[in-house]
């Protein structure tokens, strides 16, 4: 499956992020999300595993017992089940792949 880059396809998942899920296999699912400086994405946990690579901006996680500053070039991995949170420190954008897929970002 093939995707061209386009700046439509975002949706709203809280106040100040935004997603794009532009393609996914059977197992992994590539996303795109942007971040407005100050909005929030409370703990949770999923059972999906999540890698992230930080493109532009920065954020604050709170991952299992630590907390991370990510700037541009750093990347992270949250296994299932593993609770976290993060705050945009700046309008930020993230990379992110999630296995399996999350049915619930689907467009």
């Amino acid at each position: 499956m093939f995707n061209k880059s386009s700046s439509e396809g975002y949706r709203k998942m809280l106040d100040g992020v935004e997603l794009k899920a532009p393609v996914h296999g059977e197992r992994t699912m590539l996303t795109t999300v942007r971040f407005v400086k100050g909005a929030v994405v409370p703990v949770h946990q999923h059972p999906h595993e999540q890698t992230g690579y930080l493109v532009s901006g920065s954020l604050r996680f709170v991952g299992g017992d630590e907390v991370f500053v990510a700037r541009p070039g750093d990347s992270w991995n949250f296994p299932s089940g593993v609770p976290h949170g993060v705050e945009a420190l700046e309008d930020t954008v993230v990379v992110e792949v999630f296995s399996p897929i999350r049915e619930d970002y689907l467009p």
